[in-house]
């Protein structure tokens, strides 16, 4: 046989023999896992039975969760139940201790009379307005100071300074500068809120890994991209917590202005029902203004705050195990 068809029966029968090996190694492969999970199904079902779980807790999670309803609405009736039955013990007067159908019913003359919805009105209008006025000046001024060295040292303690003051104590000043008018109201309410969000956003920008401005040196940024583009998204958490601390302190300094303040061209908010219940004697219109300042609190956490919290928390993984 010449040598050359003696190659080529060689050849053939090499490539037979190759396609036949793997052909029956081909199967087998499909069955090849990852070293760690090969040969031990305990294993693939352990890991099966966790996505399950990843999942059916995804499903869970998607459905309302109507523990976060009833159990407020279960602490609220037990709170009202405990206020009667101390009324009910009769230690102090009625006109000075009122029950809860007392001050229902004096809020509800105060609702047909209007004055309710004014003083409501007035007051969250007063709050919404000086909060974004607050955050519109304390967000460029908390991101400078957290970027600039210098600035912090010089204006950092007078900033936690500010944050420690009692913002009724600007009330006075507040009236001489500005008179009895909405300026004062204003003025005190941003000097309650502005030193609380500059520095939760400062305590945010703090917390960010500095891994995050050396990428963004890397890629070129400039010191605006790199405040707003970088340092600000990730300092979210700290800013929100600034911003929630800071609408609470906007708040209370309304009703601390509003109830020193009164007269003049100021109009007529929650903490002037207040002052008025109180220079009446009126323990259940007292109480009335101090349960729609606390439910007006509350409706802004619940409808503004927390989803948005919860939002964040979700979105960067930080939910999981938490009580919220």
């Amino acid at each position: 046989m010449p040598i050359e068809q003696e190659t080529r029966l060689v050849a053939g029968e090499t490539a037979e023999n190759a396609a036949e090996a793997a052909t029956e190694a081909a199967p087998q492969s499909r069955h090849i896992t990852s070293p760690s999970l090969k040969g031990n199904p305990d294993e693939l079902r352990d890991l099966e039975a966790g996505l399950d779980k990843l999942q059916s807790d995804a499903h869970r999670k998607a459905r309302i969760d109507w523990t976060r309803i009833i159990l407020p609405i279960a602490a609220l009736l037990v709170l009202i139940l405990a206020w009667q039955f101390y009324v009910s013990l009769g230690f102090k007067r009625r006109d000075q201790v009122p029950g809860p159908l007392d001050v229902l019913g004096q809020f509800g003359a105060l609702w047909a009379e209007g004055k309710a919805q004014e003083a409501v009105w007035t007051s969250l209008q007063r709050g919404v307005i000086g909060f974004l006025i607050s955050v519109a000046v304390a967000t460029p001024l908390g991101l400078l100071l957290a970027q600039v060295q210098p600035l912090r040292r010089a204006f950092g303690p007078l900033i936690s300074g500010l944050q420690v003051l009692p913002s009724v104590a600007w009330v006075p000043a507040a009236i001489i500068w500005f008179g009895l008018s909405d300026g004062t109201v204003y003025f005190v309410v941003l000097m309650g809120a502005i030193p609380s969000i500059i520095n939760g956003l400062i305590s945010g920008v703090d917390q960010i890994p500095p891994q995050y401005r050396s990428v963004g040196k890397v890629l070129g940024a400039s010191r605006i991209q790199m405040a707003l583009q970088i340092v600000l998204p990730a300092a979210l958490p700290g800013y929100l917590g600034g911003l929630k601390q800071g609408w609470a302190f906007s708040w209370r300094s309304l009703m601390a202005a509003e109830i020193i303040a009164v007269g003049g061209t100021i109009g007529f908010g929650l903490g002037s029902l207040l002052d008025q219940g109180r220079t009446l004697s009126d323990m259940a219109t007292v109480m009335s203004a101090i349960l729609a300042i606390l439910f007006v609190g509350i409706l802004i956490e619940l409808l503004v705050f927390a989803p948005i919290e919860r939002r964040l928390l979700l979105r960067r993984g930080l939910l999981a195990g938490s009580t919220r």
